[in-house]
């Protein structure tokens, strides 16, 4: 796992380091901006040897405009024509950012053409510390620049992110506002929650984290699960999941669980039967599929390890689950909504066994959510979309979708908290930027972006498959919130396995090949 911080975090990471004589926020400055550039210059060998080598560098008035100034006076040292402009005014500068401001001030003029393209734009207005919607001046810079230089004409570096958004949330801040698109945003020390949550990766363009020394830490930062198989630590990751599939010898099928997947009604059996596939590859030592006796012969259509069993109703369902040996359920994919759907959540509940309610066991208690969370216990999680999750918690939902005004914005992670500790059970809430939150205030955010980005995860009965992931590994003994942080991660890695082209039918056949590059390498 890796840490993603929030602005206040980091503040006091660098906060720490200065007070305990590590590092002077000068120097600090410093090694910023000559990691930016020379990540730009990594990042794009060409602009070294440019002709006509021309930059506009935007500056904003607080410390992120100080590596601003840093990056302007390298690139003016290496031969470049800048352009700065600078939104503020020296004396509301920090005493490290006025230092690097005055460098700047005595540079000789630039020598050269200053009518030549620009090849490299530079923004170090806001970062991390923005608070308020960016003002007009700044707004019309960004949007001249973008008309003047479209995407292509002129790499754009961002320092810590593209200014307007809020690196707190990932939404931008103002209505009628789109932040100047980047082609390489680097950030320092750890990722920011802004860079994976909402609009961040759409407006960051590829992401680069640099280390500048800092060795502070600050209590309970996120956790990232990111879809990187060989950057993970495997017991972090797993959580007890290498017990069961990558290492051991011998044992029994119910020592590996018996997960039992609710179906829906004929024609709508599909997602259960894609929920039950999973379970089974994700390990369950047993799956069996509840099928309404309409729904068998449609049901057979599981591999032959699967075990279909009539279930006529809830009180079908409440005789299954006499049997101890259950211990995980999943219900709702397919499962149809209402008095029905509220029975069948209502007896497997009753079972007090580990059980994902998903999809039509969420949206049937749509109109009253309070009677599903009273009914729920420790051992739930709750898997919804923004749609599900919208009408579950709409009073959450509607704070999420407001218009972010000032900073720190409301994210997709204090939602999740919030549902979470509502519900008392663990909630996931679904998308590109998937947040896990437990009732305790856990918290982890599994991001498929940047070089991560399973685009193609947006396809009919995905969801399906995760449910079923998620049910199989609390079968196999994880705990509720190991379970959907553990599923939710081999479920884009499962995809990014099998690349564009994807169907849910393919997710779980993903799986092996995913186990084997977690467990099977040196």
């Amino acid at each position: 796992m890796r840490e993603v911080l929030t602005s206040a975090q980091m503040r006091a990471v660098e906060v720490d380091e200065i007070n305990r004589g590590g590092v002077t926020a000068r120097e600090l400055m410093a090694r910023a901006g000559r990691a930016a550039l020379d990540a730009a210059f990594v990042n794009w060998p060409d602009l070294v040897e440019a002709r006509d080598r021309r930059a506009c560098v935007l500056c904003g008035p607080g410390n992120n405009g100080g590596d601003g100034f840093v990056v302007a006076g390298m690139l003016r040292a290496a031969g470049w024509w800048v352009d700065l402009r600078f939104f503020g005014t020296r004396d509301r500068l920090s005493p490290a950012a006025r230092h690097y401001h005055d460098l700047w001030q005595d540079l000789p003029a630039a020598l050269g053409n200053s009518s030549a393209p620009v090849k490299l734009i530079v923004d170090a207005v806001f970062g991390t510390g923005l608070r308020r919607a960016l003002g007009d001046d700044i707004r019309t810079t960004l949007a001249d620049l973008a008309a003047t230089h479209p995407r292509g004409t002129a790499r754009r570096l961002a320092l810590d992110a593209p200014s307007g958004l809020c690196l707190d949330s990932g939404r931008v801040l103002g209505g009628g506002f789109v932040p100047l698109p980047t082609d390489l945003t680097v950030s320092f020390h750890r990722g920011k929650l802004g860079h994976y949550l909402a609009d961040g990766p759409q407006s960051c363009g590829m992401l680069k984290i640099c280390d500048i020394g800092l060795h502070g830490r600050v209590p309970k930062p996120l956790l990232l699960a990111r879809p990187e198989p060989a950057l993970l630590d495997k017991a972090d990751l797993c959580g007890g999941l290498a017990a069961g599939v990558g290492a051991g010898v011998g044992g029994h099928k119910y020592d590996f669980g018996h997960t039992l997947i609710v179906s829906g009604p004929l024609g709508h059996a599909g997602a259960a039967r894609l929920a039950a596939r999973a379970a089974l590859r994700v390990g369950a030592g047993l799956v069996s599929l509840a099928s309404p006796p309409a729904a068998m012969v449609q049901n057979t259509q599981l591999p032959d390890a699967v075990m279909v069993r009539p279930m006529p109703g809830a009180a079908g369902l409440g005789r299954l689950l006499q049997d101890r040996r259950i211990a995980a359920l999943c219900l709702g994919p397919g499962m149809g909504l209402g008095a029905r759907g509220r029975r069948l959540v209502a007896t497997a509940l009753e079972a007090k066994r580990a059980t994902v309610l998903d999809a039509d066991a969420l949206s049937a208690f749509a109109d009253d959510p309070s009677a599903l969370f009273a009914q729920l216990h420790p051992g739930v999680v709750l898997t919804p979309h923004g749609g599900e999750f919208a009408r579950l918690f709409p009073d959450i939902a509607a704070r999420l979708s407001a218009e972010a005004g000032e900073g720190p914005a409301f994210s997709k992670c204090d939602a999740t908290i919030m549902a979470a500790a509502r519900a008392g059970a663990v909630v996931l809430l679904k998308g590109h930027d998937t947040v896990i939150a437990a009732p305790d205030g856990r918290v982890v955010l599994s991001a498929a972006s940047y070089h991560c980005a399973a685009p193609w995860l947006a396809t009919a009965g995905a969801g399906d498959v995760l449910a079923g992931m998620i049910a199989g590994l609390m079968a196999r003994g994880l705990a509720p919130f190991a379970a959907a942080q553990n599923a939710a991660w081999l479920h884009v890695a499962a995809a990014r396995n099998f690349g564009p082209g994807l169907i849910a039918d393919d997710l779980p056949e993903q799986l092996p090949a995913v186990f084997r590059a977690l467990f099977d390498a040196p």
